[in-house]
């Protein structure tokens, strides 16, 4: 049955619609299955924006793979700006690098991560899963709301995806020590900066529904990609396991556009997804004291008063 789903994900096709004139903005485009949305993004004919550690590298990155696929990277509109994704600062800078340069952004792809690290505490004194996994897009997506506000309308709203991953499930917010101070295993943190994104992308789709903001939100699982996401893990040592039991980054691309990009998530906000369908969550999904308790911490840790920029 494990060779029939891996044969069905074969047979599992994407539609790809084309949207000239759209601008999606991606954190860690350049490798994995960043590099593979991008690409996606591009055979769609969107504008990205790669927010990314070294531009210069991700740019060789990105143009190599899109002559490997057939494309000339000279016919797409793809631009390379330094982010941080994990220091708060990098953030602020960044965004307000886009701010000006861009009055519209129509897809806000939560993409970059990291998994299963050693312990270390960033600058901004954050445990680094949730510093760079949560908080940092949290503080991203606060940032460049005008612009998603701006694009969005009615009929074409525009999206906010955060890309987690099924082990949310199995996390817990760690409200009493939310550093992973007294005792860091590094899973549980990574599961807890899942949950968190999975608990954010809920909370901003109700408020977003409630103040009739043309902006939706949805979380999703790409699946267990054979990625270097793993480097940190165990099945590092054995990589035909890795090949046979998990997704490709082609694969795992998928739902992260069909989030993106798919006609029938039009007016479907708040979900989460998985295989490119709605699917349960974590059972504090759905409880929306819980996403608003996580939503003001987070708020709170990050100096924001005013998140949806209400006047």
């Amino acid at each position: 049955s494990f060779v029939f789903f891996r044969f069905l994900l074969l047979l599992q096709r994407l539609e790809l619609y084309k949207q000239p004139g759209k601008i999606a903005l991606i954190t860690g485009g350049n490798r994995g299955i960043g590099l593979r949305i991008v690409k996606k993004l591009v055979e769609c004919e969107i504008e990205i924006i790669l927010g990314v550690r070294n531009p210069i590298d991700s740019r060789k990155a990105v143009e190599k793979y899109l002559e490997h696929a057939g494309i000339q990277p000279a016919s797409c509109k793809l631009h390379y700006e330094q982010l941080d994704i994990g220091n708060m600062k990098s953030v602020r800078e960044f965004a307000s690098k886009i701010s000006t340069k861009f009055e519209k952004i129509h897809l806000l792809i939560n993409n970059a991560g990291v998994m299963s690290v050693p312990f270390k505490l960033t600058d901004d004194g954050f445990e680094s899963h949730m510093a760079i996994n949560y908080y940092g897009h949290f503080l991203l997506t606060h940032l460049l709301l005008p612009q998603l506000k701006a694009a969005g309308t009615p009929d074409c709203k525009a999206r906010v995806v955060n890309v987690s991953s099924c082990v949310h499930k199995i996390g817990e917010i760690d409200y009493n020590d939310i550093n992973k101070l007294k005792n860091y295993y590094p899973a549980d943190a990574y599961n807890q900066s899942k949950l968190a994104q999975v608990l954010f992308a809920k909370h901003l789709n109700l408020v977003f529904e409630e103040d009739g903001l043309p902006v939706l939100a949805n979380s999703l699982h790409p699946g267990v990609v054979n990625t270097d996401l793993f480097e940190h893990s165990s099945t590092n040592y054995i990589p035909w396991v890795r090949a046979l039991l998990f997704k490709s980054p082609e694969e795992g691309s998928r739902t992260v556009v069909y989030a993106a990009i798919s006609p029938k998530l039009e007016s479907r906000g708040g979900c989460y997804l998985s295989n490119c369908r709605e699917v349960g969550a974590h059972r504090h999904w759905k409880n929306s004291v819980q996403c608003e308790k996580l939503f003001k911490l987070t708020c709170d840790k990050l100096g924001i008063t005013n998140f949806f920029h209400k006047h």
